[in-house]
């Protein structure tokens, strides 16, 4: 009988505490949490520790006396982290997050002058509605793309943090291709 089996046994009868369980278990565990996120696609944010950890919770933490043998247990935990990997996924696909759209990647070094005419007048249309609803992000936007300043520029510029700025020119940039969009 191995150590899992005999710990599990002892667990039914309430002997050890079930925090004696998981320093046995935890390197057969990330073992099973690293080949369940090898199938997974590139960039999954889910590493195996978080995996681990989520899963032991979710099996009762160090209140969990329920476990017959190691297959048991094990079949339980992988399980749990399967669960846990679908909700993941429902989480990153919901519309709320963006659905499947793909990130896109912000190039600070394009120089957004050498635009389209068309685009130019887009832009240059849509940002006096920006300015009514929200100034500095107009101001802000005026800066990046019409004066061609980096954002320390601008940030600098308006007076506040690189990082304030940062949050602004994101809202700022949905807000205008929204917009844009709705009025081609």
């Amino acid at each position: 009988m191995d150590d899992v089996t005999r710990l599990l046994g002892a667990m039914q009868q309430g002997l050890p505490d079930a925090q004696e369980l998981l320093p046995v278990v935890y390197d057969e565990l990330r073992r099973i949490a690293a080949l369940r996120l090898a199938h997974e696609a590139p960039g999954h944010t889910l590493q195996a520790t978080a995996l681990v950890h989520e899963a032991w919770l979710r099996l009762g933490g160090d209140q969990q006396t329920q476990w017959k043998n190691r297959a048991h247990f094990f079949s339980a935990a992988g399980e749990a982290m399967r669960r846990i990997l679908v909700d993941h996924a429902r989480r990153k696909h919901s519309q709320k997050r963006g659905g499947a759209v793909p990130p896109e990647v912000l190039d600070e070094d394009r120089i957004l002058l050498a635009a389209p005419p068309d685009e130019l007048l887009a832009v240059h249309e849509a940002l006096d509605r920006l300015a009514a609803e929200d100034a500095d992000a107009a101001s802000l936007v005026k800066l990046r793309y019409f004066v061609g300043m980096t954002m320390d520029e601008a940030a600098h510029a308006l007076g506040m943090s690189k990082r304030s700025a940062e949050g602004l020119w994101t809202f700022a940039r949905v807000w205008l291709r929204r917009e844009i969009r709705a009025n081609l």
